[in-house]
């Protein structure tokens, strides 16, 4: 448990906005041959979806120690997302990067470009927003081809369902699937785990979570010369058809972790959110959420976001126990300073400013820093598992995590009680023809009349979210 740390990347990087239009592939419909390693070991990758999660993911992909990687194609809709990705990759690992023009496809169908070019067995990167998932996942079952897929892998009920029923012909054909759930991963935090099976804080009586950030999750009026769709596409934070919008796509990971200590997911939750002022920003988010998620022996889980620039910070999670307590996140996915205290009086640590913390008579055990960044030791987990041919499949768990959020999400969304099988079988489907878009087609969400997107509204919207 004392490795040195890799230095990575944070893939958690926001989509930057573009004004460009995405073209369609000049090789679309052109049949490529498959490309073939020069090393029967080497783990062949496509990356799909080339903004800042994707291009993260891929480096910690190319970054791993167990056996040759190698990145062979890539797909996009935004040339320039493509570029700068490829430029990015290319300059690291010039060793490992081999995609040409003629495996680089531009446009919707560029998933299936990508994957098509690979053979069974390799590898795809699904980096795209959380909207696409359940599409291009299911090509890569087709194609044979492993998976790593970024969170949330869903963002309503419908969804859900069919990742669930993807999830089971995986297992049926040995394919192994990663999901961008790292903390899971991390080393640190599994220490942890076993020290609170053990019972060292005794029974978890209540748990907290916490992402307080400055800002995200904005939409201003769309500028001329892009359309519609890919200007959702490009602000996808912004748009609860694209991402399940800031609640699902930065909050799942404290709502996972906490879940994850707890042994259980939460089967309801109740919450309250509002809009306060949003300037010139037409997306659909709250800026503050405040949920109580209720597992099934009564424990409450207490979790607080907000989005809103120059109100306090903070990122964290900690569970209370019957004899102490311990603190799941300090201050950020990495490192994760994972600590048992006794009793309940645990130090805020809200900014890089308080570190390293002082000596406190309180603390029982601490993980010895510093620690390898579990976005690399998600990678090392699935290429072992390739390798190695291990049982390897976290796309139920994901699709749960990410139900659980938009079960809070909801909550707060429609102002009722939502439980995991009211969310799991809500008929609401955000973008229920996602898999027949095209750059020149219609979105899935239009302005109103108003020249406003629509928002939730509780109390009066108490079915579905918008």
């Amino acid at each position: 448990m004392s490795e040195q740390p890799t230095p990575t990347p944070s893939r958690r990087q926001f989509l930057s906005n573009t004004g460009r239009t995405a073209g369609v592939s000049a090789l679309a419909g052109i049949a490529l041959p498959h490309v073939h390693a020069a090393e029967n070991n080497t783990i062949q990758i496509a990356l799909v979806g080339c903004g800042g999660r994707g291009t993260g993911a891929a480096v910690n992909a190319l970054s791993v120690t167990n056996g040759p990687t190698k990145l062979v194609a890539m797909a996009d809709v935004v040339p320039k997302k493509m570029s700068d990705s490829y430029d990015k990759l290319k300059t690291q690992f010039a060793g490992q990067v081999d995609v040409p023009p003629e495996r680089r496809f531009l446009g919707f169908d560029a998933y299936k470009q990508a994957m098509d070019a690979m053979k069974p067995g390799d590898v795809v990167i699904l980096g795209t927003p959380p909207a696409f998932r359940w599409v291009q996942f299911t090509h890569a079952i087709n194609r044979g081809l492993n998976t790593f897929m970024e969170k949330p892998v869903t963002v309503d009920g419908p969804t859900t369902r069919r990742m669930l029923k993807l999830a089971e012909l995986a297992t049926e054909k040995n394919l192994k699937v990663g999901v961008g759930l790292m903390v899971r991963h991390c080393r640190a935090r599994y220490e942890l785990l076993d020290r609170i099976r053990a019972g060292q804080i005794g029974e978890i009586v209540a748990m907290r979570g916490y992402r307080m950030g400055q800002g995200g999750g904005t939409a201003p009026p769309k500028p001329e010369g892009i359309s519609e769709l890919t200007y959702q596409i490009s602000r996808f934070h912004a748009f609860l058809w694209a991402s399940g919008g800031v609640f699902s796509d930065y909050y799942i990971h404290q709502i996972d972790e906490c879940s994850w200590m707890k042994g259980a997911w939460p089967v309801e939750a109740v919450a309250v959110g509002g809009r306060h002022y949003r300037g010139d920003s037409l997306d659909q988010n709250f800026d503050v959420y405040s949920v109580q998620y209720t597992f099934p022996d009564g424990t409450r889980l207490f979790f607080d976001g907000r989005n809103m620039a120059g109100a306090r910070d903070e990122f964290a999670s900690y569970a209370h126990g019957s004899k102490g307590s311990a603190v799941i996140t300090t201050l950020s996915h990495t490192p994760g300073m994972t600590r048992i205290y006794k009793g309940q009086k645990i130090p805020s640590v809200t900014s890089r400013k308080d570190l390293p913390l002082p000596e406190d008579s309180n603390l029982i055990w601490a993980y010895p820093q510093p620690e390898k960044s579990p976005y690399q030791w998600e990678w090392d987990d699935l290429t072992d598992a390739i390798r190695n041919n291990k049982p390897y499949n976290e796309v139920k768990r994901g699709a749960e995590a990410s139900l659980v959020a938009s079960m809070g999400r909801m909550a707060a969304h429609t102002g009722q009680v939502i439980t995991f099988d009211q969310m799991l079988n809500c008929p609401h489907e955000f973008a229920p023809d996602v898999d027949k878009l095209t750059m020149d087609g219609p979105p899935p969400l239009t302005l109103g009349p108003d020249g406003k997107y629509p928002v939730p509204e509780p109390g009066i919207k108490k079915d579905r979210e918008y």
